[in-house]
């Protein structure tokens, strides 16, 4: 029997950037596995550009990408999430709003390549650099035993994936 997929919800507070990146990554590396969704707790409304240039070269299907408030994940109807991780350090220190079902909830702050400043190759540096980061920290996750273990001890490997750097 198959097992469903775990729904994962990568936020930060635009979601136009990190949270998108993360949502393509681990939708391509999770093999059915999961299935991910990202939102923001203030939707900048538009995806930036440099997100969709890079997921689009790198050869992730991008008509999934939208900027969407973290509310669509919590009203009735809305996919249950078991796992909220963070991405930027705004959205972690925010009140979220109460996730049916109570899902493990975790931290990963990466720097906002959409704050980069500088020509557009620095600013595709920038983006590159999380992408390659959040990609790290997607391949710990998804070689994790997650049906070996329990909702404390995936609390403290997802911690640790978003300390490795």
């Amino acid at each position: 029997m198959k097992q469903k997929p775990f729904h994962i919800l990568f936020l930060c507070t635009g979601n136009s950037a990190r949270s998108i990146l993360a949502e393509a990554i681990l939708n391509q590396a999770g093999q059915g596995r999961f299935m991910a969704f990202s939102a923001g707790s203030q939707p900048k409304g538009e995806v930036h550009p440099l997100a969709v240039k890079l997921l689009k070269r790198l050869g992730h299907d991008t008509s999934f990408a939208r900027s969407k408030s973290w509310d669509e994940f919590a009203k009735p109807g809305a996919p249950q999430i078991d796992i909220v991780i963070t991405v930027c350090d705004n959205a972690a220190s925010e009140t979220c709003p109460v996730w049916p079902g109570g899902p493990v909830v975790a931290h990963w702050g990466i720097p906002d390549p959409a704050a980069a400043k500088g020509t557009e190759v620095q600013q595709t540096r920038a983006f590159k650099d999380a992408y390659q980061r959040l990609t790290d920290r997607i391949g710990a996750f998804v070689a994790l035993p997650l049906a070996d273990i329990d909702r404390t001890e995936l609390k403290k490997k997802l911690d640790a994936i978003g300390a490795a750097g």
